[in-house]
């Protein structure tokens, strides 16, 4: 998969944007509370595309919210810095990892200097950035043959609940512009206007088992539930409550997720 293949309208021409993106400041603790991690699969995954390991790496991870990714490449062994910058994610993560250094800034402005990294990631956050400033920074800051690795948790849509449930929001909340109906916005990836990345495609399958009540408040923790206001999200999860026990009467949600892995190495 090659990010000259395909282009796509910046983001800077959707005037939602820059809402939907600082949306998440105002629910960080129930982010923090509800959202899934990734499985170990996924760093061996990034280990082995990039031909190297995480131990050891000096790594950036941006958009990093209240945490998840930066968790698990700190405990990979990785020098892992954090970058971020919304006010309520950043004071999240200050309570979840105080031990690991966190600076404010976003993927198109990096405040990091040149040729510093083995590895920059994006967990759940590359869809934000504009790739005309986001592709020549990452560039910039990583080392020769230093790996850009970004992800996405998406929707299994090949179970049938969950391709139900992306329709009933599909419906309710109308086309999201940002990402798929599954989560995924790794078609922001492809819109690479120097041409100079060359990505390469992985998808791990893995799964959880929630109660009804954590699988809402996680669902309603994205963006597109965010800024659709308390009453239309109310709204919205009295009835997906009713359909979700229909399907699972002992309360319990067994969620499939699919992690859309692209990584891209640095010239």
């Amino acid at each position: 998969m090659t990010a000259s293949s395909h282009t796509i309208p910046s983001h800077s021409s959707d005037p939602s944007h820059p809402s939907r993106a600082h949306s998440f400041n105002s629910a960080a603790a129930q982010y923090a509370a509800n959202r899934p991690s990734y499985p170990t699969a996924l760093l061996e995954a990034i280990e082995d595309l990039a031909g190297r390991p995480l131990a050891g790496a000096r790594v950036a991870d941006v958009g990093a919210g209240t945490g998840i990714a930066t968790a698990l490449l700190h405990a990979r062994g990785a020098h892992v810095l954090a970058v971020e910058p919304g006010d309520g994610m950043a004071a999240q993560f200050r309570n979840a990892l105080p031990d690991v250094p966190i600076v404010r800034g976003d993927g198109d402005r990096l405040p990091l200097a040149t040729a510093s990294l083995d590895f920059l990631t994006y967990a759940q956050s590359w869809h934000w950035t504009d790739p005309a400033r986001s592709v020549p920074e990452a560039l910039r800051v990583l080392r020769p043959g230093g790996a850009l690795a970004l992800w996405w948790n998406t929707g299994a849509l090949d179970v049938p609940w969950i391709e139900a449930q992306a329709d009933r929001i599909q419906r309710h909340f109308g086309i999201d512009g940002v990402v798929e109906k599954n989560g995924d916005g790794s078609r922001s990836a492809l819109a690479d206007p120097t041409g100079r990345l060359d990505f390469v495609h992985r998808r791990v399958r893995w799964n959880r088992r929630v109660p009804v009540d954590l699988h809402l408040a996680n669902i309603s923790s994205h963006s597109i539930f965010l800024v659709h206001g308390e009453e239309s999200t109310a709204a919205f999860l009295t009835e997906e409550r009713r359909h979700l026990l229909t399907a699972f009467p002992d309360g319990t949600i067994e969620e499939t997720y699919d992690v859309e892995l692209l990584l891209a190495t640095s010239p």
